[in-house]
């Protein structure tokens, strides 16, 4: 774990402990399952400083990536990840985690292997004990943050991809610097900008959406249900749980709800995230104890994700999760109920006198 504050020391801390590997066996660099554009970025670019330290170095993701925006991230910018299904891992003596730790069950990485490098925003997990170079920063608003400090470090050639990447997955996962952002993410963005295309980010920003997205956010609206301060809403079966998410970043703008919680079925699990504005909030925190014991889950202060294996009811587990979250929030789970949605009228223009 390096000691020093500036980029520079650090990336020589990583040069250092990479060198003293040696140069045999090839280097996988994971993300968390089902990647955002964080971890994406974050992957990618980490897997380029190795390169340029003279390792052979693979990006891969678990899961699936289905958000229209992720999908049109990695195309648009060409980004060279790999599915870790199309490689053959024993292929690789070397392995390093970015935006997720060990133990947290949402990699891949094979059973009994202690990686090598995790580089991460979140906060430090016990399983993260053995690892030798472990980089956690919880302080930063984005783990690609970290990394484009280690690349801009380096001295090596930031392309307009990788650039453009960088500075995408920084705006989303700080929601543009109004969720848990810090001086290094706003200076990181300020940097790279400028070399970013700026065509490429509109086209990200704003991709094309089959009917099925449509079709699942009609079923997350008619299912929203809420008490107080807490909306909730439950997805039957998803073909990508990176919705999930989506639709608890949308239900957090909804007026007067602090707290959102949405969850969805894919495959044998049942996926939840959680959102929240309370900006004293540990989202991770009780994430963690939703999924508890037989699930999985983490996160931060505003946002957290996890999952619970899939029983035979899924809607009523669903629905208790949702009871679970209310009374951990010091709310009544009875009075959890639908939300009736009407169409208001609206405001009257402005008098010109």
């Amino acid at each position: 774990m390096p000691n020093s504050e500036s980029p520079a020391d650090r990336f020589a801390a990583l040069a250092a402990h990479v060198r003293s590997r040696g140069h045999a066996g090839r280097w996988l660099v994971l993300t968390h399952d089902h990647p955002d554009p964080d971890a994406l970025a974050s992957a990618v670019g980490l897997t380029k400083v190795l390169r340029g330290l003279g390792r052979r170095a693979t990006a891969a993701y678990g899961g699936i990536i289905g958000r229209a925006e992720n999908r049109e991230m990695v195309r648009a910018l060409k980004l060279r990840i790999s599915h870790v299904k199309s490689l053959q891992l024993n292929r690789f003596r070397h392995f390093a985690l970015v935006d997720t730790q060990p133990g947290t069950g949402n990699n891949q990485l094979p059973a009994g292997v202690v990686p090598e490098i995790v580089l991460d925003h979140h906060p430090r997990r016990l399983s993260s004990r053995a690892v030798p170079f472990l980089d956690v920063r919880p302080h930063y608003g984005a783990t690609a943050t970290m990394v484009a400090e280690y690349l801009l470090a380096s001295g090596m050639r930031v392309t307009a991809h990788e650039a453009t990447a960088l500075v995408y997955a920084i705006r989303t996962e700080t929601r543009d610097f109004g969720r848990e952002a810090s001086g290094p993410d706003k200076a990181v963005y300020d940097e790279l900008l400028p070399r970013a295309r700026k065509e490429d980010l509109a086209r990200i920003q704003h991709p094309r959406l089959p009917l099925s997205y449509f079709v699942l956010l009609r079923q997350a609206i008619d299912g929203l249900a809420g008490v107080d301060n807490l909306v909730v809403s439950h997805l039957s079966d998803v073909t990508q749980p990176d919705i999930v998410p989506e639709i608890a970043d949308l239900l957090l703008r909804l007026d007067g709800k602090t707290w959102s919680l949405c969850t969805g079925c894919h495959g044998d699990r049942i996926y939840l995230s959680l959102r929240t504005t309370k900006p004293r909030a540990d989202a991770g925190r009780l994430m963690r104890r939703l999924v508890s014991p037989s699930g999985r889950g983490g996160g931060h202060g505003s946002m957290a994700g996890g999952w619970v294996p899939r029983t035979a009811d899924a809607e009523r587990q669903q629905q208790r999760l949702g009871e679970r979250l209310a009374r951990a929030l010091r709310k009544d789970p009875q009075k959890l109920e639908p939300l009736r949605l009407t169409v208001e009228a609206p405001p009257a223009p402005p008098r010109i006198t």
